[in-house]
């Protein structure tokens, strides 16, 4: 059996960008940031996030820089060639699922507060 399965909590760096293909389905990408270690030795790691079709339709509507997202997918790594010739290499989670978090200075309460006109 394999898996290639890859699970990321972390902070949206900036806003969403989105793309059609060919045949009209969005593609979105955000770049996302997890953090390990603590103090001094706290360290930062970014990720290149890919979604595609409906989750990439909720994600350019609903997410925003700042904003805390669960993802679960897969990694891919690629190889091209830029501009100048030179070959690169990349490594992107393709997401097939994501839960919204927080936005930053506006943490998610679990408390009650009372008010029923809420929808949830």
């Amino acid at each position: 059996m394999n898996v290639n399965k890859a699970i990321l909590v972390g902070r949206v760096g900036s806003d969403p960008v989105v793309r059609e293909t060919r045949t009209g389905d969005a593609v979105c990408n955000v770049s996302l940031a997890t953090n390990s270690g603590y103090g001094d030795k706290e360290k930062t790691d970014w990720h290149r996030v890919t979604f595609f079709g409906k989750l990439a339709d909720t994600v350019k509507e609903y997410v925003v820089k700042g904003q805390e997202l669960y993802i679960e997918g897969r990694i891919s790594y690629g190889k091209y060639t830029d501009k100048d010739g030179i070959e690169k290499y990349s490594t992107d989670i393709l997401a097939n699922s994501m839960q919204m978090g927080s936005k930053k200075g506006n943490p998610v309460s679990s408390t009650s507060d009372g008010d029923d006109s809420l929808p949830f």
